[in-house]
Parts: C-alpha cells; structure tokens; sequence
C-alpha cells in the first residue's frame, strides 16, 4: 500500500512540473543583443521592465555579447546558425557593412505600415544624420537610438593658471596650437606633467578635422576612396604639428599610457586642460568631479574657415555666442564674412555617432521586436528611463545629466522634465542640441569598418613619422589603397564565377577517398593475413571509429575546405567565388607592406626572444638542479608563471611596464635614470626597440670624439619597446621550459663530469664539452616548439593592444592579421591563404631545421655506431 501511495505522490509530481513547465514554455523570450543590465543602467532596466508589464508573457533577455559593432564574430556565427537575437543594438556607422551582407531585416515596410499610429516611426522625428547613417541603397536597416556630438571642453581654473581668459576659449586651429603650448607643462627630465591638448585624445578622429577643411573619406557614389585628397592631407599635417609641437608622438603615447577612466579621467584630474569629446562628457564630470571648473565652445576651425563664415553656434542670454567675451565678439562680428572656399557654410561643425536598433536576418519574433523598438524609442520610454536613472543618481549623490536621443521627440520631452539644475551641465546640454543641425556622420557604405581602420592607421603612421618615415600624404595614400581595393574587390564581385558546393564536397570526399586508397594499399602490402588478425583490426578500427569520424569530419574536411577557399572571394553568407591565385598574390603585392611587417615582428622575437627565453630557462634549470633542502618548492616558484592564464598575465604586464606608473619604470628611474641619466622606456607605447644601450654607449663614448649620434638614438625613449615588451612577458614565463632542462639535465651520466674532472677541465669546460652536447636534442625540441611558437603568437597580443598590433604596427603579429581579415572583414578566402602560407613557411623552417640537426645534435642512441 505504501508504494501504491509513493507512486501516486511521485505521478501527481511529474504531472505538475510538466504542467508548469509548458507554462513556463508559453512565455515569449525576447533576445536582445548589445544592452548591458549594469547597476548603473536603471533608466534601461526600468524600460524594460515597463515593456515587459505592458506585454504580459513576454520576457526581454538582456545580452551584452559585445556585439555593438566592435566584436562581431558572435553575431556572425549566430545568423549563419540560424540562432540570430531579436533585436541587436549595433554600433550604427557598421549597418551599412551588415545590410551589405544581407544580415539585417529591411524596415522599410514596418515603418511604412506603422507611420499614421501615434507609437509609429516617423523618419521626421529624427536627427537627419543619425537616420540618414541608418539607411543602406535608399532602405532603412536600423532605427537609431542615440547620438552625440563633438565639441571642446576645457578646464577654466587651468586656464586663469596659465594667464589665459577661461572665457576665451581658442576658436581657430592657431589659437589651439598656441594654448596648447601655454598650457603644457613639463618636467626637468623633459617628460610631461600636464598637456594643453591631445588632437585624437577624447573624441575627435581625423574624420572631424578632415570635414572642417572640406575633406570627405568617399565619393558620392560611394564607389572610390578620396581619404587622400588634399583637405584631408591638410588637416592630418596640422594634427601632426601638433604633436611635433609637444615633442613627438612618442613622448606624448608615453603620457597618455597613463590615463586611467572615471574618477582618474587626466581630463577630470587636471592632468589634460583641453579636448574634444562627446556630450556624454558631462555626465562624466557630473558624476565624479561635479565641482570641476569646466567650459564648453565649438572644436576650433582652420582659420580661413573663420573669416569666410559667420558664427552659428548657440547664444546666450546677452546674444553673445557661447564661447566668446562680449568684447571680443563686438569688435569681430562684422568683419569675419571674407569670400573664399567656405562661404555660405556653417562655421562650426561636429560629427555624430551612436547606436541603433536592428533586427538581424531570422529572428523568431520580428513584429514583438519591432513593438519593443518602438517602445524604446518613443518619448515616453525616454520619460520612464529619466526618471529612474535620476532617482538612482540621486540615491548616490550625485546630479542627473540626461543623454542625448537621435529622436528629437525623446529629447524634448526627456530635457523639458529633467533638465540639469546646475547652470554648467544645463548649457553644456544646450550647447550640444545646437549643435546637432550641423553634425555629420561617417560615410555609409560595406566598407566602412576597413575604411575606419585605415583612416585610424594612416593617423597613427604620420603622427609617428620619425618612426615609420612616412608623410601624411604617403600615409593616407597606402590607406586609400587599401579601401578602394576592397571597394573594386566588391563592385567586380559578380563578375567573377561562382564556386559550387558541390565542387567542395568533391574535395573533401576526393581526399577522403585517396586516404583510404593509402591505408588498404599498405594494409596489403603487411601480406595476408587469417580471419583472427582481421577480426581484431576490425574492432581496434570500431573502437576507434568516434575519434576517426571526428577528426575525418572536424580537422581533414575544414583543412579541404580551407584549401578550397583560399582560391575563392568567401566571406561566409554568400556562394563563394573564385579568383584563382588572387589572394596570393595580393599578400605578395598590394598587402606585401603590412604583411613583411608581421613577418618581421616574428623574425625579431624568433631571433631575439627565442635565444634569450632558451638561455633563461636552462640558467633557472642549472640553479635548480642542486641537490639542496627545499628545491621542490622553488622549482614550484619558478613553475607557476607559466600556467597563469595568458588573459590574466596580459592585463598583469600591461599595468607592471606601464610608462607612467608601472614598476619596471619606477625602479628605473630610481636608478638609471638617476645615476646615468638614461630616461625610461616607453614599452607598449613605444614602437622602437633595443636602442637605448647603443644610445647610452655612443653618448658617453663616441661623441666626445665628435660623431653625431643618429637620429633615432637620439629620440628620448625609443628603445624597450613593444617587442621588447612580448619578449620579457615571454621570459617571465620561462619556468615551463625549465621543466625540460631539468629532465635533460638529471638524464646526463655524473661519469662523463667525473671523467671531465681528471683531464683537468673547468666549469666552463665541462659545460661546454658535456653539458651543452648531451641537451642538444632537448635545444632542437624547444627551437622547433619556439619558432613555430613565434610565428603562431597571438593571444597575448591581441589582450594588450585590443587587436590592433599598435603601436605603428610593431605588434602586428602573422596571425593577428589572419584573425582580422578571417573575423573582422570576414574575408575568409583572403584569411585561408594567409593561413597556409604560414603552414608552409612553419614547415620549411621545420625541415631545414630537421636537416641540419645532425650536424649538432648529439642522440644517446649514436654512441655505439
């Protein structure tokens, strides 16, 4: 009877989980891709929360997946998976790259249908350079859910120091080299203790600077690159005269590599006394630094765009424009409207970015997502998000600064309700609205991710001139290069013949077949064999079968596959097409200079940090191999660096070489630097290397015979630099090879020492003629294991740089590039190229290494022949 009961209690169970299980089944999960639901985010969860009430059944999964734009990799596996999110909140300059590639729905229809209701999408309600950067070949793919703007912030007690007017901010690019200068302070040494103005620090780009000159990255039509034209080539010279003025790049990197977010921000700190940044600034001030004594003005303008144009920012109550004395402005308003290039234009210009709604290609629920983009966008979410991020700010004492919306709408209502009560943050706010109608974005097109990337590059190059040796016009032409080859590889696409499934299958099924071919050729070659040994070889294969299907399916049919693309144009969602031996010859030709650099940056860790990582872990196993009390543990010591995770040793040195604060360059200072004069290095922020002894040795030897020192000995901190940086990162995690010296050297016979000692031979001796012959086998192993090591690096350098190879490239590393091109450009047939010529470059390095091992490679097995 009992268990009659138990099996009716256990039954009554089961039925009501499954009951409340297909409740819970009924529930609509809503994926959104590209929030985050931080503490600090309670105006967004409390939008959600109210989407979630007002659509009973409906849950709203908030993820950050870090797919606004900037790692794209998941989203792209997720939409050829057929798993994409909902909604996804993409970073809005890449949706003309995504709707390119057919991976976002067109809205067009939605907003169509939807204008007439009072919740409809009006494209009237927005900004016209945030929707107009929404919208792809005349269709509209993302609705945008925020912008910002650039302009000028500067600290006013930093300018009443330095004996300048805190009300007279610099309003042409002269005025803002001349207050750069005023306001930069330096240290006896030379290094900088406080910075006027960074040209790309805050949030400015070339971008801002080029379309104050009258430049633009693209044509019209957008089917040719211009980064290169000469207003663009303009306002890079002026960008790198700044830098020159405060004494290069590279002093200037060395600076800024100490910055630090939030409450460190150099800007809230008074370390940086002016720059251009987003409006989001201020609620950055007002949250850790309300006090701060700060300013708002247009980012200054080439000065013939000041006397061609008439003033068209904000005024105040006095009918002054904000950024101005009124006693400068009576005296100037009349005669700054002189006839040249820029008349009839605005003045002031800014740029605007941000983000935006999209729904990738098979989402499940596309009219609940486009119901929550709705909700989110419109005015009365604003309200509801304003409210609770107040109230929350309020809880932390501190003042609520709305953000800016690209939907005007959202604005009013939002700033009409919640307007700061400060007067600063108030008519910075103000400012920045004013703003608006003179904004504009970046150019909308499927290159716009590479076209970024090598206007950053080309930045970066010329600025760094005495390093890279290139102008700013040699460094916007080889981006431009860059770009309109993409742009041409992308117009001739359809050109071009496709390349059929079923062609790679055949491949992979061709290969298949030759590899059984081979293995029943030589299993008849073994002779006949009777029905027991077959019986065996059979089970032996059928217990062996899941690996042999895996590795058929999983390694040799992506290794046919990869074969197969490296001839073809493939970026994943569409048919490949077939270009012969085009990506070869591209890595050979056009990309010869990016890609000889990565081989370069492995050949100098090869041949500089592979000897010295030998070296280092055979001395820790020399000291180790004592036969003292206690070794185990400092074997242990010396061991556990090298399983320290890569991610979490990457971020460790970033912060102990740090130029700024780090250790290493704390010690030096204390001590070389104070002793002999020899100032710090730069590391990650420098992109030179090793030159800092033969600076030293020629300053103190050579030029007192009246030899010049060569230029770029003679740069402040151009040695220990970012190699430098990888090699000793790699040295700190010697003890995993000291584990194999340690087993070479308790295999060598103590005989052969004692016979060393009768003939009289030293320690040197015995190291060399015993020691040194009997690891020869164990230095070939780790020279093998190292070079292809080296030319495989990675990881770490893409945690320390982010991804760019920076600084100049000097970390750009062979398969960092491969990474890029295979999942940032998606330019999977151009990546399998690259990918097999790494193969074929490991593997003849390989041989001749296996050739000439056995002229110095001694074997125990060889003594007896």
């Amino acid at each position: 009877m009992k268990r009659v009961h138990l099996f009716c209690i256990l039954s009554a169970f089961i039925v009501l989980c499954s009951l409340s299980h297909a409740g819970a089944a009924e529930r609509v999960k809503l994926v959104v891709w590209g929030l985050q639901a931080s503490e600090e985010a309670a105006g967004q969860r409390a939008t959600v929360a109210e989407f979630e009430k007002r659509h009973p059944g409906v849950k709203v999964s908030m993820l950050s997946m870090g797919a606004g734009g900037m790692n794209p990799q998941k989203l792209m596996t997720a939409i050829v998976g057929k798993t994409p999110p909902d909604v996804i909140n993409q970073d809005r300059f890449t949706i003309g790259d995504w709707a390119s590639r057919d991976t976002f729905l067109d809205l067009t229809p939605f907003i169509n249908r939807d204008r007439r209701k009072l919740d409809g999408i009006r494209p009237e309600d927005y900004y016209v350079p945030c929707w107009k950067e929404a919208c792809y070949k005349g269709k509209v793919y993302a609705i945008p859910n925020s912008t910002d703007d650039r302009f000028l912030f500067y600290n006013k007690t930093l300018f009443r120091e330095a004996g300048l007017d805190p009300n007279r901010p610099p309003r042409t690019w002269t005025e803002l080299l001349e207050y750069t200068k005023k306001l930069t302070v330096k240290d006896r040494d030379g290094s900088i203790r406080r910075i006027g103005f960074i040209p790309n620090w805050g949030n400015s780009w070339l971008y801002l600077y080029s379309w104050q000159t009258g430049g633009e990255f693209m044509s019209p039509d957008g089917r040719t690159c211009t980064m290169n034209n000469p207003k663009s080539i303009r306002a890079l010279k002026y960008m790198v005269s700044i830098y020159d003025a405060l004494g290069g790049a590279e002093k200037v990197d060395q600076f800024q590599s100490g910055f630090q977010p939030d409450a460190l921000d150099p800007f809230l700190t008074g370390r940086v006394a002016m720059k251009i940044d987003c409006d989001s600034c201020a609620n950055a001030i007002a949250r850790f630094n309300p006090d701060l004594n700060f300013g708002v003005a247009p980012a200054p303008v080439p000065d013939d765009r000041v006397e061609q144009t008439v003033c068209n920012v904000a005024f105040d109550e006095t009918g002054v424009p904000l950024g101005f004395a009124k006693s400068d402005w009576d005296r100037i308003k009349d005669s700054y409207n002189k006839k040249g290039e820029f008349s009839g234009e605005a003045r002031y210009i800014t740029w605007s970015g941000g983000f935006s709604w999209a729904i990738p290609v098979g989402a499940k629920h596309t009219e609940l997502a486009w119901e929550f983009i709705k909700w989110m966008n419109s005015p009365e979410a604003g309200l509801v998000a304003a409210a609770a991020q107040k109230a929350y700010n309020l809880s932390k004492g501190r003042p609520f600064v709305p953000s800016m919306h690209a939907n005007q709408k959202y604005n009013t209502a939002v700033f009409n309700a919640f307007a700061p009560q400060v007067p600063k943050f108030r008519n910075c706010l103000k400012f920045a609205l004013s703003m608006m109608p003179y904004s504009r974005y970046r150019p909308v097109t499927f290159v716009g991710q590479p076209l970024w990337d090598e206007h950053a590059r080309a930045f970066d190059q010329a600025i760094h001139h005495s390093q890279t040796h290139l102008s700013p016009e040699q460094a916007m032409t080889a981006g431009t290069q860059v770009v309109q080859r993409e742009l041409d590889r992308n117009f001739n696409r359809e050109l071009k013949p496709k390349v059929p499934m079923a062609a790679l299958w055949g491949a992979i099924l061709f290969v298949l077949v030759v590899m059984i071919s081979v293995i029943f050729v030589l299993a008849k070659r073994q002779g006949a064999v009777g029905s027991l040994m077959r019986s065996e070889a059979f089970a032996g294969y059928a217990f062996a079968s899941p690996w042999l299907i895996g590795f058929l399916v999983f390694t040799i049919g992506p290794i046919v596959a990869s074969i197969v693309f490296s001839f073809c144009d493939y970026d994943v969602l569409h048919q490949a097409r077939w270009v012969g031996v085009g990506n070869y010859a591209d890595l050979f030709t056009y990309d010869w200079g990016i890609f000889s650099k990565a081989l370069y940056n492995a050949a100098f860790l090869a041949l500089i940090g592979l000897p010295l990582g030998i070296v280092t872990g055979l001395s820790i196993a020399l000291l180790l191999n004592a036969d003292v009390k206690g070794m185990s543990w400092y074997r242990t010591l010396y061991y556990l660096p090298s399983i320290v995770p890569v991610v979490a040793s990457a971020v460790l040195w970033l912060w102990v070489l740090n130029p700024q604060f780090g250790i290493v360059n704390a010690a030096w200072r204390a001590s070389l630097t104070a002793w002999f004069g020899l100032q710090p290095p730069g590391w990650m922020s420098q992109p030179a290397e090793f030159f800092g002894a033969l600076s030293w040795i020629w300053k103190h030897s050579l030029s007192f015979v009246g030899l010049k020192m060569p230029g770029i000995l003679a740069q402040p901190a151009s040695y220990f630099g970012a190699k430098s940086a990888l090699i000793t990162m790699g040295l700190w995690g010697a003890g995993g090879g000291m584990i194999i010296w340690l087993a070479g050297l308790k295999g060598i016979p103590t005989s052969y020492y004692e016979a060393a000692e009768i003939d009289g031979a030293n320690v040197w001796q015995k190291f060399r003629a015993v020691t040194i012959p009997m690891l020869s086998p164990y230095i070939f192993f780790n020279l093998i294991m190292g070079t292809i090591g080296v030319l495989q690096t990675f990881d770490n350098v893409y945690v320390m740089t982010g991804g760019q190879g920076s600084p100049v490239d000097a970390t750009m590393m062979p398969v960092l590039l491969l990474f890029n091109r295979a999942f940032r450009y998606f330019s999977m047939g151009y990546a399998s190229a690259l990918a097999w010529i790494l193969f074929s470059i490991i593997l003849a390095f390989t041989l001749f290494q296996l050739k000439m091992a056995p002229r110095w490679v001694h074997y125990e097995a060889e003594k007896g022949k």
